[in-house]
């Protein structure tokens, strides 16, 4: 009972760390007088706090009473503190604390931008970089059914014990990173071995790994056009310059970088669904674009990000798995085809790269997180992971068409709609003159989640069209949302008169 009564009593006394100088001039009992006596000044003691018993406090810092007598006598002589006979030491109320203007340091004007970087910078108030709310049409979404939650409820328990572990390996768990190698040989045809294998959190930071080890400040960097806007952003934050390189219906035009004469670092590209169109890059141009890159010494980053959602088809075979000069680096992710809640990436490399991306991702963040490693590990090597994704496609596809047919019942002749046969989003091209921006602005105002088409472009003639997602999506969601869209979209007066001049800084193009 004598523990829990005195944790009762417990403030910011108890927590207060005072580093006691032995063999200092200033008496023991006086330094930590003058430790108190700015702890209350600071606020950090507010009124009222009761201080340790002298007892307590030399138990707590590690000094004799009489040192504690000391600094107590001496706050309570100048007014700091006042004592309540019975029940102890207690911080005065008629403490003068510093105004405001005292505590501000004084700064000129533009202090604050000086101090952050000019990436930071470039990055603030870009609002393709905030979380989308959970509504219609947003992108990105994972819905697992009941069956593969209570799987990986399951087999999460087995691996609590995982939480107080020690430091692990920078490139993640052998186990998922050997998982994942029998899964990529197998589905997507990538070549590959474990120790080729980083585990990272989401694509993401797989992007930002590859970008640490490779990119320079001022290297130049090829770029679909439109493309991936947090790509090529963290692209741009390295202090990349990008060279945008035009997209069309087989996705990026593999002949116009062929006709670049500059030397290009790297090509970031979305061969498999090009981001946002849609469009998969046909066999002649990803030879054409392995052929450019071992003849330029550029390396490739192939973003395979939605690739176990193929409809109708065998998925396309990835870039990596038919380079024979050691040029690509693919990058994958477990947040769509699991949940982005789980947070699970992967990157696979060149050997020859595995040392220096090695040492960057201890930089990074040491080692990814071990606990969701191992979930995911047992769940694709106990053989879950292909029936969960049969079902996930069967449940998408559904979802598909349902969105497919309210917008042409809705929106006919205001969207032209591209029929996906892979990923979980669509894209809409508007059909009359009309601001991408601005609808997008007006529908999340009604609560509806979809991204205009046109800042995507960086110098291309942009299209205006708009990106809605279907993972996940309920019926009630996909006739709630259809129904704003139709009515936002009807409103031609106001959407035609927001020029694009009128944009918000916060969604213009930054690159």
């Amino acid at each position: 009972m004598s523990d829990r009564s005195s944790r009762r009593h417990e403030g910011p006394a108890h927590l207060l760390d005072i580093n006691i100088e032995r063999n200092s001039v200033i008496s023991i009992g006086r330094q930590i007088y003058l430790a108190l006596r700015a702890a209350i000044i600071a606020g950090q003691m507010p009124a009222g706090v009761r201080l340790p018993s002298t007892r307590e406090a030399a138990r707590l810092w590690g000094v004799s009473r009489g040192s504690a007598v000391e600094a107590f006598e001496i706050l309570f002589s100048e007014g700091y503190t006042t004592g309540v006979s019975g029940s102890g030491t207690f911080v005065s109320v008629n403490i003068s604390k510093p105004s405001d203007q005292e505590k501000k340091p004084k700064r000129s004007h533009g202090d604050n931008k000086r101090k952050i970087s000019a990436a930071a910078l470039s990055l603030v108030g870009n609002s393709l970089l905030d979380p989308p709310l959970q509504v219609a049409f947003v992108t990105g979404r994972a819905a697992p059914d009941d069956k593969t939650r209570a799987i990986l409820k399951r087999i999460g328990h087995r691996h609590l014990t995982t939480l107080s572990d020690h430091y692990r390996s920078p490139q993640g768990e052998l186990r998922l990173r050997d998982a994942v190698s029998h899964y990529l040989t197998a589905a997507r045809g990538v070549q590959c071995e474990p120790d080729r294998i980083f585990i990272t959190s989401g694509s993401q930071q797989a992007i930002d790994l590859a970008i640490r080890t490779l990119i320079d400040p001022g290297d130049v960097v090829a770029i679909e056009d439109p493309s991936y806007p947090p790509a090529r952003l963290a692209f741009a934050a390295q202090g990349a310059k990008l060279l945008p390189v035009p997209v069309d219906n087989q996705g990026i035009n593999v002949g116009k970088l062929l006709g670049i004469s500059r030397p290009v670092k790297a090509v970031y590209v979305t061969p498999s669904h090009q981001y946002p169109t849609g469009a998969a890059l046909p066999m002649a141009r990803r030879l054409a674009l392995i052929g450019w890159a071992a003849a330029t010494g550029a390396w490739i980053i192939e973003d395979d990000y939605d690739s176990e959602f193929r409809y109708n088809e065998r998925p396309l075979a990835a870039l990596q798995g038919i380079d024979q000069h050691e040029r690509v680096i693919y990058i994958g992710t477990f947040s769509k085809a699991l949940l982005p809640g789980l947070r699970l990436g992967y990157v696979v490399v060149p050997s020859e790269l595995v040392p220096a991306f090695r040492a960057v991702r201890v930089l990074l963040d040491r080692f990814p997180a071990v606990f969701q490693q191992l979930v995911v590990a047992d769940f694709l090597s106990e053989g879950y992971f292909s029936s969960h994704l049969r079902r996930l496609r069967n449940s998408y596809c559904a979802s598909r068409d349902m969105l497919i047919d309210l917008l042409k019942q809705r929106l006919a002749g205001q969207l032209k709609i591209d029929f996906p046969q892979q990923g979980i989003h669509l894209l809409g091209r508007f059909t009359r003159r009309q601001n991408d921006i601005a609808v997008a602005q007006l529908a999340r105002s009604l609560g509806v989640t979809v991204l205009p088409l046109s800042p995507m472009y960086l110098h291309s003639k942009p299209d205006h069209g708009l990106i809605l997602g279907f993972a996940g999506l309920t019926n009630t969601e996909a006739d709630f949302g259809t129904r704003q869209l139709a009515s936002v979209m009807k409103n031609s007066t106001l959407v035609n008169n927001r020029s694009r001049s009128s944009m918000p800084t916060s969604i213009r193009p930054t690159c």
